[in-house]
């Protein structure tokens, strides 16, 4: 049962120990059909959830904007990288360059994206719940389930498929 959105950081919470300890487990003895499983349990939900009805993700989070996502957009809105940067970038503590501010700048009121064919890596491959190597991301899944309903819905599959 996919929670609402109001609902969501709530359901998140109250998950959060046991998918924490969960996903220890899965560090530690990670089965070999992981990323199959993913990439299914990511299919399935993703064929039943309609982004352009939440953009959560892009209303309460900003991704990190690489060179090449930089140079890309950049070029795309006919500006210089640097001008890119100065209008709608920061740093942040860990040094990347993420957004000034969110909701996201290039977030229409129908939650369609203005730069949606040239948007960052971070944006292309959220809520990155089909991921090579999905062990190695838990700590940001257990972020992104408090963001993104299917992301919460594909843990909770992901804990019956592959019990523990």
């Amino acid at each position: 049962m996919k929670p609402t959105l109001n609902e969501l950081p709530k359901e998140a919470k109250d998950k959060h120990i046991e998918n924490k300890k969960y996903f220890d487990k899965l560090k530690k003895k990670t089965p070999k059909n992981l990323d199959y499983v993913m990439q299914d349990l990511h299919d399935t939900e993703f064929k039943k959830t309609d982004c352009l009805k939440c953009a959560n993700c892009c209303k309460t989070t900003g991704p990190l904007f690489t060179s090449a996502d930089i140079e890309r957009v950049a070029k795309y809105l006919k500006q210089k990288p640097q001008q890119f940067i100065e209008q709608y970038l920061r740093i942040d503590e860990d040094q990347d360059y993420v957004l000034q501010s969110v909701p996201c700048n290039f977030l229409d009121q129908d939650n369609t994206c203005f730069i949606y064919d040239v948007r960052p890596k971070a944006c292309r491959e959220f809520p990155h719940t089909d991921r090579k190597k999905f062990q190695q991301i838990t700590d940001l899944t257990l972020k992104n389930v408090a963001i993104c309903p299917a992301a919460f819905n594909i843990v909770e599959n992901m804990k019956k498929k592959l019990p523990l």
